[in-house]
C-alpha cells in the first residue's frame, strides 16, 4: 500500500487505466449533503466528509470503496486535489486530499488527523415510537444531527404502522443509509446505528441498561420537575429518551415505565407532534450536555 502511494505522479492521475481527474463543474447538492455553494478549499466546515473502516486505512492513505465512490465521482463531481473529512469506525478522524479517483475506488492522502471529535459527551438512545407514513426517516435524520448515537423503532399498542420481518429489514436498511448521510452532513465522528423495530417490553429491556431514561408524557405538568432531572445528567453517562406514537401511550406503558424507574417529564404546555416531541428532548440534552462539558473544559485548562 506505501509503494503504491509512492507512485502518486501526475501520469496516474491521467491514465485512463489508473484513474482520471474528474472535470471541475459546478457541485450538485443532494439531500442531506452541505451546499456546495458555501464550500471553499481549505474550509474545514464546508469539508465533504467520508466514513471508513479502520482496514481502509494504511499508513499515510486511505481507500475509499463502495457507493461512496460513485457518490465522489458522479453526483459531488470532486477531482484530484480536493480535500475532504474522514472518519474510521474507531472514532478517529482525518483530513485528507484526494490523490487518485478510479472507477471503483478512491485514495485519499491523509495530511492530518486531527483530535476534532463532535460526538456529544453522553451517549443518547432515542426510542422511538412506529410513527405513520416516512415520519420515521425525518426523525432519524434531525436526531442524528442532534448527536442521539442509536434510534430504537418500537412497536407500541397505538402504532398504527405494523411491520413484518421483511419489511422492518428493509426499512431498517433504509433508515441505516439515512442516519450515515445525516452523520455525513452534520460531521459526526461516527455513524449513529438503527436498530430493527423492536416491541416495548423489549425496548424497555434494552433501557434498563442506561443511567437514565426519560419519557415525555403529556399528563406530565411542570417544568421544575423536568429542569431539575435534566440537570442532574452529567458527561459520560448513558441516556434514553422514549416517544410515544401518534395515538400517544397506552397507560399500560406508562405503568410499566413508572415500575423500571424512568423520568416521566414535561416540555411544556403545548401538545407535541411525536416527530417534534423527540426532537425537543434531544435539543434540550445537547444544549444542557455540551454547555457543562465546556465548562469544565474550561476550569480544566490551566
Amino acid at each position: 500500500m506505501g509503494e503504491h502511494h509512492g507512485e502518486k505522479a501526475g501520469i496516474r492521475k491521467n491514465d485512463p487505466k489508473e484513474g482520471k481527474t474528474i472535470r471541475k463543474k459546478e457541485r450538485r447538492s443532494e439531500k442531506g449533503e452541505d451546499d456546495p455553494k458555501e464550500w471553499q478549499p481549505g474550509n474545514e466546515e464546508f469539508m465533504y466528509q467520508f466514513f471508513v473502516e479502520d482496514e481502509q486505512i494504511a499508513n499515510d492513505l486511505v481507500i475509499i470503496e463502495g457507493s461512496d465512490v460513485n457518490h465522489i465521482r458522479n453526483v459531488l463531481r470532486m477531482k484530484c486535489g480536493e480535500k475532504v473529512r474522514i472518519s474510521s469506525t474507531s472514532g478517529r478522524n482525518f483530513f485528507g486530499t484526494i490523490d487518485r479517483i478510479a472507477e471503483n475506488v478512491v485514495e485519499v492522502c491523509i495530511t492530518e488527523e486531527t483530535a476534532l471529535d463532535t460526538e456529544l459527551p453522553c451517549r443518547i438512545c432515542l426510542f422511538q415510537g412506529l410513527p405513520k407514513s416516512d415520519k420515521m426517516e425525518l426523525i432519524i435524520q434531525k436526531a442524528v444531527e442532534l448527536g442521539a448515537a442509536e434510534v430504537i423503532p418500537v412497536a407500541m399498542k397505538n402504532c398504527v404502522v405494523k411491520l413484518d420481518a421483511k419489511k422492518a429489514a428493509a426499512k431498517t436498511a433504509r433508515w441505516q443509509e439515512i442516519a450515515k448521510s445525516a452523520a455525513k452532513q452534520s460531521k459526526r465522528s461516527r455513524i449513529p446505528v438503527v436498530r430493527e423495530p423492536v416491541n416495548y417490553r423489549e425496548a424497555v429491556a434494552l433501557a434498563g441498561e442506561l443511567d437514565v431514561v426519560l419519557l415525555p408524557y403529556e399528563n406530565e405538568r411542570g417544568m421544575a420537575a423536568t429542569r431539575e432531572v435534566m440537570e442532574r445528567i452529567a458527561p459520560g453517562q448513558s441516556v434514553g429518551i422514549f416517544i410515544g406514537p401518534e395515538g400517544g401511550f397506552d397507560p399500560s406503558e406508562i405503568a410499566l415505565a413508572k415500575e423500571e424507574g424512568m423520568h416521566l417529564v414535561s416540555l411544556g404546555k403545548r401538545i407535541l407532534r411525536t416527530e417534534t416531541a423527540g426532537l425537543a428532548t434531544l435539543s434540550i440534552l445537547m444544549y444542557h450536555i455540551e454547555s457543562v462539558s465546556e465548562a469544565e473544559e474550561e476550569r480544566d485548562q490551566p
